[in-house]
């Protein structure tokens, strides 16, 4: 991981912001810049500085994984407005989508029980997180094999779904399989949507019991050297009845054609209307309630978003689901979903687990 690269794309930005440093809060930034994995610590980047504050517990290994990092061991004291005054900083930008009132306040009031003039916070949003959207070649990499992983379990354990199983049963042998192949944890609460649970884009998986001609609905992602994958397939338990012919097949049509049509340069907007005109033209608009689709990295949800009222660029680089789906309240639904990375122009499908036909 080139951090260095990473933090020169960021002072760039911070430039055109009128900014001369930044405090970094969110642990997904916090370990994209640094390369940091514990739990607690800030980022304060300045043009000519990159510290990273940790507590005792995390210096030592803060040292190992942060080398373009400057390491400051802190405690519960006023350490904020002491590196900003070594550091002779006068704007710090600081994360408003991530940073609390409370932890505002009290880096405000560490600022003004100081002496010196007092700098300035400024509130800054998604700064880093637009950087991200753009992954490098280490970063498709770990993706990709984050994809296998759930595709792997995805195909090993759907097969074996039987009548009188519970939905929590499934989710657990999906989760222990991803486990065993090497994910290093889920990317979400593993989705089960039995029957008319399946008409519940987001069902918890529970005792619910799963019967013969249940649509199943299974939403799963496995996290790999902390980045995610994002995974859904609609499956039928015995013969499939008319309803949900009509209905998965129209969810795989406008899936394969966002798919195929989606360019370099498309806003999310652009991409979602692919899909979304095809399952309106089939009766259906209403019925699909949400995006088409969402950036996926460190994050399971990040830029670019792939939706209706999207703006978000899909450059080249950059790596996002394509999710049509359709919920019937009282019968269930039908959601199929891969990950696509933008690669020369057009989206190459990641995700290899198979589909019904």
């Amino acid at each position: 991981m080139s951090t260095n690269r990473r933090l020169q794309r960021l002072r760039d930005r911070l430039k055109e912001e009128g900014l001369d440093s930044i405090l970094i809060s969110s642990a997904e930034n916090r370990r994209y810049l640094s390369g940091f994995t514990g739990s607690a610590g800030h980022l304060l980047v300045s043009a000519a500085d990159a510290v990273l504050a940790t507590d005792f517990r995390y210096v030592e290994q803060a040292g190992r994984q942060s080398s373009d990092f400057r390491v400051e061991r802190v405690g519960r004291g006023p350490w904020f407005a002491k590196l900003v005054e070594d550091l002779g900083l006068r704007r710090v930008g600081f994360e408003s989508d991530d940073m609390t009132v409370a932890a505002h306040s009290a880096l405000q009031k560490s600022l003004e029980d100081a002496d010196g003039t007092r700098p300035e916070l400024v509130s800054t949003a998604e700064i880093v997180q637009k950087l991200r959207a753009v992954k490098d070649k280490g970063e498709l990499e770990l993706l990709t094999r984050a994809v296998a992983i759930s595709d792997e379990a995805m195909d090993h354990v759907a097969p074996t779904i039987e009548p009188g199983m519970t939905e929590g049963a499934v989710a657990w042998e999906l989760e222990r399989t991803m486990r065993e192949l090497g994910a290093e944890s889920v990317s979400f609460e593993v989705i089960v949507g039995t029957g008319p649970n399946g008409a519940l884009p987001h069902h918890r998986a529970d005792d619910t019991i799963i019967n013969t001609g249940d649509a199943v609905v299974i939403d799963m992602g496995a996290s790999y050297e902390g980045y995610c994958s994002d995974l859904t397939r609609t499956v039928i338990i015995g013969e499939p009845d008319d309803t949900f012919k009509r209905v998965y097949d129209t969810v795989l049509r406008a899936q394969l054609a966002a798919e195929e049509k989606v360019t370099a340069g498309s806003t999310g907007a652009e991409a979602d209307a692919i899909a979304r005109d095809i399952i309106t033209e089939a009766g259906y608009g209403d019925e699909f309630g949400h995006s088409l689709g969402h950036g996926v990295g460190l994050a399971v949800h990040e830029h670019p978003r792939v939706g209706a009222k999207s703006e978000d660029l899909l450059e080249d680089g950059t790596v996002f689901t394509i999710e049509p789906g359709i919920y019937l309240s009282g019968w269930g639904g039908v959601r199929i979903e891969d990950m696509v990375a933008m690669e020369n122009g057009r989206a190459r499908v990641l995700s290899k687990a198979r589909k019904l036909d």
